[in-house]
């Protein structure tokens, strides 16, 4: 089965936007019909919502033909799910030329919207070298005036799974909350 890029944050657009039935959305999205009802309990998200629309996984007809009728389902379009077939052949590696830059915009994004992430781990999922990331970080990459102008999420471009960034975060998070860390701070 294929699913959105961002299955949470399109959860959240699609709850947010639409009137689709949580199991639609569930199923749409890959997601449990709990998981979808906590997104929409919850007051807080620590991701941002994604519209399908816009990112062309899906077309406004489908989601009013899906909330006229609650037993059909959304789908993503044929052009997506051979983009996805092609990107899991291929798998992530060597990244031509033209999308070098891509890298540097998801990394750009990634430290804008997860600070609390190190540098290495943002090297990691983005295959950067942490000097690149800590002169993103510091305002000092000959091309940050550029990367300030625009950046798309790397989830979009297909540079790194959503999963892979929420892991990530809740690694930062935990190492954070830890004693050993505590203390450390304190010798400091």
């Amino acid at each position: 089965m294929n699913y959105p890029y961002m299955p949470k944050s399109t959860a959240l657009w699609l709850i947010e936007n639409t009137s689709l039935t949580f199991e639609q959305i569930a199923d749409f999205c890959g997601l449990h019909e709990l998981e979808v009802k906590n997104i929409a309990d919850a007051e807080t998200y620590k991701f941002q919502p994604l519209s399908p629309i816009l990112s062309g996984q899906i077309t406004r007809a489908d989601i009013e033909r899906c909330e006229a009728n609650p037993s059909e389902r959304l789908t993503l379009r044929t052009e997506i799910i051979e983009s996805q077939k092609a990107q899991n052949k291929r798998g992530i590696g060597y990244t031509p030329k033209i999308h070098r830059q891509n890298r540097l915009f998801g990394v750009w994004w990634i430290v804008k919207h997860y600070p609390e992430l190190s540098d290495g781990q943002i090297a990691r999922l983005m295959h950067s070298t942490n000097p690149t990331v800590a002169s993103i970080r510091n305002k000092t990459h000959a091309s940050y005036a550029e990367l300030e102008k625009g950046g798309v999420s790397p989830i979009v471009l297909g540079l790194v799974s959503e999963s892979a960034i929420l892991e990530a975060v809740a690694k930062a998070e935990k190492q954070a909350a830890s004693p050993k860390s505590k203390s450390k701070k304190k010798k400091k």
